[in-house]
């Protein structure tokens, strides 16, 4: 890992010299403005009905706005007492108690394709991967500085006083899963989101025919802030359940499987 890796022996002259390749691009894109960055963040009024969450309009809770839609676990797992689903870690709509859900879409890939581009048409691949790597990771830095952020909004991260070693290894309170990722692995999700935070005029960011995101050097996601939440993978799930989350996101049981098709634990 960085940064004992420049100093090993078998692999330390080459990741010394990607490093310092690396700052200089990042000084050209930061110096000449090639990249620049774009956030949405929101909270929503939320309570869980089973393994779905609801959002509503206002605190007045009236008014549902839209759902997200979630899996839950059906595998056995050693030393788990029970099977999560991130509808888990907010409030029950029977229980009364208000709770809150985020979401955001972060980009640092405004630039960063057409800047790619140039290395790319002067024959220069190297440097062009190496554009698409920063956009990337900075990307993702955002996304940290974004959570971090939120925290501080939601109250519960005012005192956190973590450092960036700290903040890797995600000491705070808090998770901000995706959509596409273990614990919810249908990348559709992320078309409510985008709705909810209207994210392309915001951000500059749309989705894909697939769903993916574009430009590339973009994340998304929900903020969660059980004190207990924490990521975990859905893994295999049989059909039953699938046709339940088919009939709660109204679509075919073909269509559910064919965007779960990594997790089915029975042959279509």
């Amino acid at each position: 890992k960085y940064p004992k890796i420049l100093d090993d022996k078998r692999f330390g002259e080459q990741a010394r010299e990607l490093f310092e390749n690396g700052q200089d691009l990042l000084r050209q894109m930061i110096d000449n403005k090639h990249i620049k960055a774009h956030a949405a963040y929101a909270f929503w009024p939320a309570n869980s009905l089973d393994d779905d969450v609801v959002v509503y309009r206002d605190e007045a809770r009236a008014q549902e706005l839209d759902t997200f839609h979630f899996l839950r676990q059906q595998w056995e797992r050693k030393g788990q007492e029970y099977y999560r689903s991130l509808a888990d870690y907010i409030a029950p709509k029977e229980t009364g108690r208000e709770d809150y859900l985020g979401g955001f879409v972060v980009t640092a890939g405004d630039g960063a394709d057409e800047f790619a581009k140039e290395f790319e048409d002067a024959g220069d691949d190297y440097n062009s991967i190496l554009v698409k790597s920063l956009a990337d990771r900075l990307a993702e830095a955002f996304a940290e500085l974004l959570h971090h952020k939120a925290r501080i909004h939601w109250q519960f991260g005012k005192e956190e006083n973590l450092d960036n070693e700290e903040m890797i290894k995600e000491r705070y309170r808090g998770i901000r899963p995706a959509a596409g990722y273990p614990a919810c692995p249908d990348h559709t999700e992320k078309e409510t989101l985008f709705r909810l935070l209207d994210a392309e005029t915001n951000t500059g960011v749309r989705l894909t025919e697939s769903f993916a995101m574009w430009p590339g050097a973009s994340v998304s996601g929900l903020y969660f802030a059980h004190p207990e939440s924490r990521y975990f993978a859905v893994d295999r799930i049989t059909q039953d359940q699938v046709q339940d989350y088919a009939r709660r996101k109204g679509m075919s049981l073909r269509e559910a499987e064919r965007w779960l098709a990594p997790n089915l634990g029975y042959e279509t």
